[in-house]
C-alpha cells in the first residue's frame, strides 16, 4: 500500500495502521482510507493517465492495493460517459450526459467497489467474503471471489430479482434467501457466519462496513472528469441505496484538487430514492445529522430498497456542503424514464436509473436546475439484470398506447 497514509474514521477522526484488516471504527462509524497526495502531486496528472488500460485501475496511484499480484480485475470502470443529445434537447438541457454503468463486468456499479474490496482481501489474506444484498453488490462480490479464488457468501432478500439470484450461484456463491429487507439479510447473516477479521472467519464486506469497496466506487469521479477533459459538472444526479459512491465520488472530488487536477468547486450532489424508501429524503427535509431507518421499504427498484445506512452522516453532509438536495421519486416514474431513456437515447437502464431522470424532471421544474448546467446521469446498471421491472414497463406502455 505504497501510497496509503493511515485511514480515518469518517465521524471521530480515529486514525488506523494501514495494511491491517478492519471493518468498522470503535465509534461504529465507516473508516476512509487517506493517502499521501502531497507527494503523488507532481508526479501524478491527468496526462499520465493517457495509454493506460481503460479500466478503473488506471487510478492506481489512488488505490489501496499495493501488490500488483493481488489485483482482481474483470475489465471493471472507465464506462461510457454518453452526451444525451436528443433527451437534453427534449429537456431545454444541451449539456445533459449520460455514465453507463452498465458496461461494468456482472452488468453494474457493483463491480468497482467489489473489485477493490475483494483485491484488498486477497492483499490480506482473507479467504471467505460475505455480504447481505438485495441484488448487484451480490453477483459482483461472487464474481470476483470466484476470479480470486475465495469463498463468497450472499444473503438476499427474497424479492431479489431472479435474474441476481441465479447469477449469484451460477458463480458459485453460497445463496441464503431472508424474508424481509437488506437490513434482515445483514442481520441473519451475522447469526449465522460470526464474521472475523482472521483468514479463517468469513468476514463481512457489507456496504461501508469495510474500507474499501468505497476507493472502487470513486472512481467515477475520477473518470467523469477525466471524461469531461478536466472539468468538473454542475450536477450530479445519483440512485441512493447505501450511497456508497455518492461518498466516494464526494472523497475524490477532494482527492483531485488536492492533485491539483481541479479546483474548489464541486458539483451540486442530488441523491434520489424511492417515495416508498427514502430515508435521505426526509433526513435531508428535515436538516438532520442522521437519518432514521424506513419502516416497510417497498419499491421495484431493488438497489434503492435500503431502510438503513451506515453512511448517512457522509451522504447528508456531501448533500449539504454541495448545495445538493435530497429526492424521492414514484416508481410509476421511475418505468415512465426507463421507457424514457429507451426510446429517446437507444439505452435501457435498470429502474434505479430511470429514477436518476425523473429527479432531473422534478429539479428542473421546480427550478433547482435551469437548464444552463452539465448534468451527469447515472444509470447505475443494466435492464437485464431486472426482467421484470422491464416487463411492468412494457405493460404500461402497452396499455398507453389502448387507451390514446
Amino acid at each position: 500500500m505504497p501510497n496509503v497514509s493511515h485511514l480515518e474514521c469518517g465521524r471521530c477522526g480515529r486514525h488506523f495502521v494501514p495494511g491491517k484488516v478492519y471493518n468498522l471504527c470503535d465509534c461504529g462509524s465507516p473508516l476512509l482510507v487517506r493517502y499521501d497526495l502531497k507527494r503523488l502531486r507532481d508526479g501524478f496528472s491527468l496526462r499520465d493517465l493517457a495509454g493506460r488500460a481503460a479500466n478503473l485501475w488506471r487510478y492506481r496511484e489512488v488505490l489501496p492495493v499495493g501488490e500488483e499480484a493481488n489485483v482482481v480485475c474483470l475489465g471493471e470502470g472507465f464506462t461510457p460517459l454518453l452526451h444525451a443529445k436528443r433527451l437534453g434537447e427534449k429537456l431545454g438541457l444541451p449539456k445533459l450526459y449520460l455514465k453507463d454503468e452498465s458496461f461494468n463486468p456482472t452488468g453494474s456499479f457493483k463491480a468497482r467497489g467489489m473489485a477493490v474490496a475483494v483485491s484488498m482481501a486477497k492483499e490480506l489474506g482473507l479467504k471467505k467474503l460475505a455480504a447481505p444484498s438485495a441484488g448487484n453488490a451480490g453477483g459482483a462480490l461472487a464474481a470476483y471471489s470466484a476470479a480470486a479464488g475465495m469463498h463468497a457468501a450472499v444473503f438476499m432478500p427474497e424479492t431479489t430479482p431472479l435474474a441476481n439470484r441465479l447469477e449469484c450461484s451460477l458463480l458459485g456463491a453460497q445463496v441464503e434467501l431472508v424474508s424481509g429487507s437488506i437490513k434482515d439479510c445483514g442481520r441473519v447473516m451475522r447469526e449465522r457466519l460470526n464474521p472475523g477479521r482472521s483468514p479463517k472467519d468469513w468476514f463481512d464486506v457489507s456496504t461501508l462496513k469495510e474500507p474499501y469497496r468505497v476507493e472502487g466506487k470513486k472512481t467515477m469521479a475520477y473518470e467523469i472528469v477525466e471524461q469531461l477533459n478536466g472539468t468538473v459538472p454542475d450536477a450530479v444526479i445519483y440512485p441512493t441505496g447505501g450511497g456508497t459512491g455518492l461518498i466516494g465520488m464526494w472523497k475524490a472530488f477532494d482527492e483531485m484538487q488536492e492533485l491539483g487536477w481541479i479546483g474548489a468547486r464541486r458539483p451540486r450532489m442530488f441523491s434520489v430514492q424511492s417515495t416508498g424508501c427514502a430515508p435521505m429524503v426526509r433526513a435531508f427535509a428535515a436538516h438532520a445529522e442522521r437519518a432514521d431507518e424506513w419502516e416497510d421499504p417497498h419499491t421495484i427498484a431493488s438497489g434503492l430498497r435500503v431502510p438503513a445506512a451506515i453512511g448517512d452522516f457522509l451522504i447528508l453532509g456531501a448533500l449539504s456542503k454541495s448545495r445538493g438536495a435530497a429526492v424521492a421519486v414514484t416508481d410509476q416514474s421511475m418505468l415512465n424514464a426507463v421507457r424514457n431513456l429507451a426510446q429517446t437515447e437507444g439505452v435501457l437502464t435498470a429502474p434505479e436509473g430511470g429514477a436518476t431522470l425523473a429527479a432531473l424532471e422534478r429539479l428542473l421544474a421546480d427550478g433547482l436546475l435551469s437548464g444552463y448546467e452539465t448534468v451527469v446521469l447515472f444509470l447505475t446498471g443494466s435492464a437485464y439484470k431486472c426482467v421484470e421491472a422491464l416487463e411492468m414497463a412494457v405493460e404500461q406502455s402497452e396499455a398507453m398506447c389502448r387507451s390514446e
